[in-house]
């Protein structure tokens, strides 16, 4: 039996973007994209340059980080920066990035980075999933490009299930 692994791997993070992750995004406003549940939160200033707060190393313990910092982080690291490596997608940079000023800017770009990150891995096939990565991407350049997919995936669900929990927070009168 042959088994088609670009589907598998689609399925793993599309059910959960379909069916947890994406839905659990909907209504999301200004004030909970920006809402900063302890003081010293990093975030995204849109308009700015540098546009998010980042260090390396970060600082111990590491800063809290608000929602839109992490959307920011999955649509700008996760996905956008992968999809121009690898696919021809537009470049990005963490610092020069025009992070999103409102929520729903937020998720239109979180969905069509999204789509550009799955449109080039469905176009790998066996072979294209088999071949190293490449030096673009460091601690994985030898690595098959499996192997960042499923990186990518793990990353989309971590901070995925970081925002659920932000927003259960803010639901339950945290952010009030």
């Amino acid at each position: 039996m042959d088994l088609d692994w670009t589907a598998e791997l689609h399925d793993q993070l599309d059910r959960h973007w379909k069916l947890r992750l994406r839905p659990r995004l909907d209504g999301l406003t200004d004030e909970e994209y920006f809402w900063e549940p302890v003081p010293g939160c990093w975030t995204v200033h849109p308009g700015a340059e540098p546009g998010i707060d980042w260090a390396n190393p970060p600082p111990e313990p590491e800063p809290v980080t608000t929602i839109a910092w992490r959307l920011g982080h999955i649509i700008v690291g996760a996905f956008g920066s992968r999809t121009a490596d690898h696919f021809g997608g537009p470049p990005v940079d963490y610092f020069k990035h025009a992070y999103a000023p409102t929520a729903a800017q937020a998720l239109d770009e979180l969905d069509r980075a999204y789509e550009q990150w799955w449109q080039g891995v469905r176009s790998l096939g066996a072979q294209g999933l088999a071949r190293p990565c490449g030096p673009a991407e460091g601690p994985y350049a030898e690595r098959p490009m499996a192997a960042l997919v499923l990186h990518i995936n793990r990353e989309v669900i971590h901070h995925g299930a970081e925002v659920a929990l932000l927003r259960d927070l803010w639901a339950h009168g945290a952010g009030k």
